[in-house]
């Protein structure tokens, strides 16, 4: 394929990790056509030197390859073999590359539908928030066919700083469910211990620094923790759309006959916040919703 060929990229969701994959692909060299069913959303495409498609088939025509960047598996599907879609671009695109954390089942599923057509699924799975991804700090974990997955090398490498091959489609999904099981459990163990020592009379700010010197610490505490402190829930990650990974979790964990007591626990929690009005902020804001239940405000922690 000329080189010119195979910078001609497809994007279908252009969220805040759609921007953030958006921004990478463009400042690589990438030729990126877009949609999203949010009209602002390809504007603010066109605003970073990209290219607004009219629908799913229009950003797939004539393009090497098309990253989706969606919230449901079912969402994919219908953007994928639905009316408009995907396979009625001429030519489809060689390459599906979907970061939609999503139903490992329905992906491979998906998956095997479109190697009939010859069109290799990629199931590329980041770890990583909108910011982090902008920072091309993120992590792919890729499942599908390993001769694509080379392929496509130059589109996950213009996006993260590392991508792992972790086996046939699916394992991708199934991996960051659990990926995110942990870090979600992280936030909110965090959050639950800055709320007990506000609530002891310690400095917060002291408390964190000291958090970060113990086995206490963990990444997520990088980024979620200054938020915490500062109050600051402008989104990297919606609380809403990890509360949809939990219940993707717990739904995986039933079938298999396996408890998630602290999982269960997290969404109960996750529910009270979006109930109060917290579903939009970042998942941070998880800190909120603890410091609600401790009867204290939820202005920004204040002390040294």
């Amino acid at each position: 394929m000329p080189p010119r060929e195979q910078k001609r990229i497809g994007l279908i969701g252009i969220g805040l990790v759609g921007t953030a994959l958006a921004e990478n692909l463009l400042a690589a060299g990438f030729d990126v056509a877009g949609f999203d069913v949010v009209p602002a959303r390809c504007r603010k495409l066109e605003e970073l030197g990209g290219t607004a498609a009219s629908g799913p088939r229009d950003a797939a025509e004539g393009r090497r390859a098309v990253v989706l960047s969606l919230m449901t598996s079912q969402i994919v599907r219908e953007v994928v073999v639905g009316p408009g879609g995907v396979l009625e671009a001429e030519p489809p695109p060689r390459f599906l590359i979907d970061t939609t954390t999503g139903d490992p089942e329905m992906t491979v599923r998906l998956a095997g539908e479109l190697a009939e057509r010859g069109i290799a699924y990629l199931d590329a799975t980041i770890s990583g928030s909108s910011a982090e991804i902008r920072r091309r700090d993120g992590v792919f974990l890729v499942g599908g066919d390993a001769e694509a997955v080379e392929a496509c090398r130059d589109v996950l490498e213009a996006v993260a700083r590392k991508h792992i091959h972790v086996g046939p489609a699916g394992n991708g999904a199934k991996c960051k469910l659990a990926v995110n099981l942990v870090m979600g459990l992280n936030r909110v163990a965090l959050a639950e211990g800055l709320v007990f020592g506000e609530a002891l009379g310690l400095g917060l700010r002291r408390l964190f620094a000291v958090l970060n010197e113990t086995y206490a610490y963990s990444r997520v505490m990088d980024i979620k923790g200054p938020k915490m402190l500062a109050g600051d829930f402008q989104p990297g990650g919606r609380l809403a759309q990890h509360r949809k990974d939990v219940e993707t979790i717990l739904d995986y964990a039933a079938r298999l006959g396996l408890e998630l007591p602290l999982s269960q626990a997290h969404r109960e929690i996750l529910a009270s916040a979006i109930a109060a009005g917290d579903g939009d902020l970042d998942n941070a804001a998880v800190i909120r919703e603890l410091r609600r239940r401790a009867g204290r405000a939820t202005r920004p922690p204040q002390g040294s």
